[in-house]
């Protein structure tokens, strides 16, 4: 019988149709019943128009749905693929824009810190209500989480829900293939081993051809400007703590205390693409808008395409649903799921990322061992902060969200205490109607 799979958030066209064109490019999920879920109509018929496209250009035996109703598009699911994103850009905003009037400068804030966290206390619920939704009309399916902040919302459904969830990202496989390039090579001819959190894990080993390669990449990295001009805040930390960290330096000089808390560092380290300035728009809210304005061009120019490209891309999503029910064939990723003792000298039960296996008898996590000592005392403190912001939420105190951006390694380095509680109230007060587990704060 063909496998139904439910993708919550699917107005994201191009997200959408980049993962059904995978997902259908293995024959045993060719004939698979695709679900397509969004609350806005209109983004909803974009991604319809182009995943029928994508079929019939495939000749696929798969057949196609769109609804807004979730419980519809869950009934009955082996699968489900959630990548929602609940916020207008104006209440991001104000995620971003008090913080830097307090001046902690968030180049993103979507993952941690005071963004991610007040993030997290709007998306947790919404979360949780889609975990009861498939506990109920599909509790054997698995759900395969995109959405951000991946650690905090992992955590939350991982530890207060009976759905199979599982958390993946890009930033593993992308920066495994910008290292490769860096060192002339192709993705093939390496092997690695990656683990810490999401965000902020280490390749911890880097081999080519059967070769330590770090030695090499830090020597690239001294000797060539361009490659260290490209992430200037990873090569400082690679340069500094000896590992490479995945995701962008962007994202990275958020979650330490090292390179945004003064101007002349930001003009010294966050010169491509991780700064904004007072009036201007935010690095990442600038690049959503952009995408936003550019969607009604994007959608006609790719209907009107000749021929579509079938090709298999490089999200993990097509090949854990494949193992999991497809063919079974194992095939080996970077997850996010509760430390069961994976990294032995990181919080037990925070949410790392480490190698996992997936094959018919379900996922097989690696076991790490300890971090370096100094790439652990970074994550231990950002798993932390998660976790106790998570547990805020559920227990509905203000306190503890406090608690958790106080020690967050960006703010901490920028304000004091008081500053930080200031902060923290006016946060809660900007989104008090969106934040109804904290009934008491006004």
């Amino acid at each position: 019988m063909s496998r139904k799979i439910a993708i919550i958030g699917s107005g994201s066209y191009n997200f959408t149709t980049a993962v059904v064109r995978d997902i259908l490019s293995y024959p045993a999920l060719a004939d698979a019943r695709i679900s397509l879920m969004d609350i806005d109509a209109e983004r909803l018929e974009i991604s319809r128009l182009t995943v029928a496209k994508l079929i019939k250009a495939g000749n696929y035996p798969a057949s196609l749905s769109a609804t807004q109703d979730r419980i519809e598009a869950l009934k009955g699911a082996d699968a489900v693929i959630c990548t929602i994103r609940i916020d207008p850009l104006s209440v991001w905003r104000k995620d971003l824009e008090i913080p830097l009037k307090y001046g902690v400068d968030i180049n993103v804030g979507d993952t941690r810190g005071p963004a991610g966290i007040f993030r997290a206390l709007r998306t947790i619920p919404v979360m949780m209500d889609i975990c009861a939704d498939i506990e109920h009309f599909c509790p054997e399916a698995v759900l395969l989480n995109y959405t951000n902040p991946m650690p905090m919302l992992c955590k939350a459904m991982q530890t207060y829900s009976k759905a199979n969830v599982i958390g993946i990202c890009h930033s593993v496989q992308g920066t495994a293939e910008m290292l490769a390039k860096w060192l002339g090579t192709s993705i093939g001819q390496v092997s690695y081993l990656c683990a810490g959190i999401n965000h902020q894990a280490w390749f911890l080993k880097y081999v080519v051809d059967g070769t330590d390669a770090l030695p090499q990449l830090r020597q690239i990295v001294q000797d060539q400007p361009e490659v260290y001009e490209a992430e200037i805040v990873r090569n400082e930390m690679f340069l500094h703590l000896g590992y490479y960290v995945t995701e962008s330096s962007g994202h990275n000089s958020e979650y330490n205390p090292w390179f945004r808390k003064r101007q002349d560092l930001l003009d010294q380290y966050c010169r491509r693409g991780t700064s904004w300035n007072p009036g201007e728009t935010n690095f990442s809210i600038k690049k959503i808008s952009e995408r936003d304005a550019n969607r009604d061009k994007e959608k006609a120019e790719w209907l009107a395409k000749d021929e579509i490209d079938l090709k298999r891309g490089k999200e993990y999503a097509s090949g854990i649903l494949n193992a999991l029910i497809g063919d079974g064939s194992p095939f080996e990723f970077n997850a996010n799921l509760l430390n069961q003792g994976m990294i032995t000298n990181l919080p037990h039960k925070t949410c790392v990322e480490v190698p996992v296996v997936a094959s018919p008898r379900g996922l097989m996590p690696a076991s790490i061992g300890d971090l370096p000592p100094q790439l652990a005392i970074l994550n231990s403190i950002n798993a932390q902060c998660d976790d106790l912001a998570v547990a805020g939420s559920f227990a509905g105190d203000p306190q503890m969200i406090y608690h958790a951006i106080c020690h967050d390694p960006l703010t901490a380095a920028v304000l004091s205490l008081k500053e930080i509680q200031k902060m923290v109230d006016e946060l809660f007060l900007a989104h008090a109607d969106l934040l109804p587990q904290f009934k008491h704060v006004n």
